[in-house]
């Protein structure tokens, strides 16, 4: 196919049951991907603990996913110039079946987490891709409703992960987290071939820019292994992670002077010249940190101090994509009638909301207490990305949204990996002032202390035992109030943050509407 032939005529929208088809098999092999996301997080004691590694140790588990996740997401646009979409997109989908056969076998950690940072690897083409095979499917017209059921896809995903990850961790083994990707991806990646290999993009021989990749991968990789191991190397009083955070911040600098000049660049950061695309990147990659840093430590606080099954949390954390469901195709039919910073700014109050219901949570909150919150959230959801995505999107020219998918998915997914190590740092930190001031109370003038003590001697514990169930006591006490600090200053955040959504030009949406729900996940 000549490349003039090819960029006359873009393949017409499928119709009838190739459609349909079509359409569930990117769904399927987007919904596997983000899934492998979220669902590792309940599952991390269990496999920190079949491992012999602390849980602490198994967020590598997630992080090397994330990482690796997002050095692979800005390639989109040069690997399926170079390859064709539809290629690529089925050998991404293959790749993603191997390493999960992968991460299943690992019979230990260092070789479950290098097959995870393959895992996300080779996910990273997968979602940009279904986005763009999926609008080319259906016609102009029908563009919003694609988006809306790609939304949906993506935001049951990360609900359904927590709830099977930990039905499948406490009733078969955690290794069946990855297998059940097996037929799933065999499925997507046979009917994806089938249905779409006849509407392959037009392919370009482009120069790779191997310098910038060298750049981005160095910095990514030196600032994700400082966030990751600041905590068990006690920060920066360890030449380890002084000599990451140089690396992170020298590698960082000399990709952006690179990137800037060079005539192929591997990302596109002329981008941020526009301020709808850096503002709006912003807002969503620290609200997606703060939303994910949360969604992290709620389980693993659940599941250390509240005495709570891999199951049960992830029952608490499911409902959050119930309302979610109901609102997005909602959301996506009214954001080119609404002012979608309207939307932003309702999705950052009932976010505040929610983080502030958190922060009163005591250690005898029950199942309800929990949940609720959670419920709410979805709402949050709903209003939350297609808005936000809308107006980064907004005015760009087609050719440039692949890129600026690309380029928005990766600082968000970024950003999501910071929060997760940022959320479980300060968690610890914090709970260890709280134990310390909680500890000098347990003191022989104090009679409550004592009669605790005498109390647990009087029932057989020795003097050493006693003061071990206290110590026990005071952790559980500690660890809760260090989360309701950082649910009640990420309630704070999300309120700081509506002032940058009106930064933002207003637009009347229209137009790159429905393309610019494409970026939703």
């Amino acid at each position: 196919m000549s490349a003039a032939a090819g960029q006359a005529l873009p393949p017409p929208p499928l119709e009838g049951s190739a459609r349909m088809w079509g359409t569930i098999a990117l769904s399927a092999a987007t919904f596997m991907n983000v899934l492998d996301t979220s669902i590792a997080n309940v599952s991390l004691p269990a496999i920190a603990g079949d491992l012999g590694v602390s849980p602490n140790q198994g967020t590598w588990v997630i992080t090397s996913f994330a990482v690796a996740n997002a050095i692979a997401v800005p390639l989109t646009g040069w690997l399926s110039q170079r390859f064709g979409q539809v290629r690529l997109f089925v050998a991404s989908v293959i790749l993603f079946v191997i390493a999960s056969w992968l991460c299943g076998l690992a019979p230990s950690m260092p070789l479950l987490i290098a097959a995870r940072a393959l895992q996300g690897f080779v996910a990273g083409p997968m979602i940009p891709l279904s986005q763009s095979l999926l609008l080319a499917s259906y016609p102009r017209a029908l563009a919003g409703l694609a988006m809306a059921m790609w939304a949906m896809t993506t935001l049951v995903a990360p609900v359904m992960g927590p709830l099977l990850g930990g039905w499948i961790t406490d009733n078969i083994a955690w290794s069946w987290i990855f297998y059940i990707n097996i037929p799933v991806g065999i499925l997507a990646a046979l009917a994806s071939w089938g249905i779409y290999r006849k509407r392959e993009s037009v392919r370009r021989k482009l120069p790779i820019d191997g310098v910038g990749l060298g750049l981005l991968v160095l910095w990514i990789a030196a600032l994700q292994m400082m966030l990751d191991l600041g905590k068990e190397h006690d920060w920066f009083q360890s030449p380890l992670i002084v000599g990451l955070a140089v690396a992170a911040v020298v590698g960082f600098a000399f990709f952006l002077i690179w990137e800037l000049t060079d005539a192929h660049p591997v990302v596109d950061l002329r981008l941020f010249a526009r301020r709808n695309f850096w503002a709006g990147t912003l807002t969503t990659s620290v609200a997606y940190g703060l939303f994910f840093g949360n969604v992290v430590l709620l389980p693993l606080w659940l599941q250390q101090f509240m005495g709570y099954t891999a199951t049960d949390a992830g029952m608490v954390m499911a409902p959050v994509g119930l309302l979610a469901l109901v609102l997005s195709p909602v959301v996506g039919k009214t954001v080119g009638k609404v002012d979608p910073r309207k939307y932003a700014t309702f999705a950052f109050i009932v976010f505040g909301l929610v983080l502030w219901m958190r922060s009163h949570f005591n250690t005898q909150a029950d199942f309800t207490t929990i949940l609720v919150p959670t419920v709410i959230q979805g709402v949050a959801m709903a209003f939350f990305f297609i808005p936000l995505m809308t107006i980064t999107m907004s005015g760009l020219t087609p050719d440039r949204m692949p890129a600026a998918s690309g380029l928005t998915n990766f600082v968000r997914i970024t950003a999501g990996a910071i929060g997760t190590s940022i959320s479980t740092t300060l968690w610890e930190s914090r709970a260890a002032l709280h134990h310390a001031q909680l500890a000098e109370a347990v003191a022989p003038g104090n009679q409550a202390a004592q009669a605790a003590i005498a109390g647990l001697q009087a029932s057989g514990l020795t003097p050493e035992q006693a003061l071990a169930q206290v110590n026990r006591l005071v952790d559980q006490q500690a660890f809760m109030l260090a989360a309701n600090d950082i649910f009640w200053l990420s309630a704070l955040l999300f309120l700081g943050l509506i002032p940058l959504v009106w930064l933002t030009h207003p637009q009347g949406g229209g137009a790159g509407g429905s393309e610019a729900a494409a970026g939703a996940h």
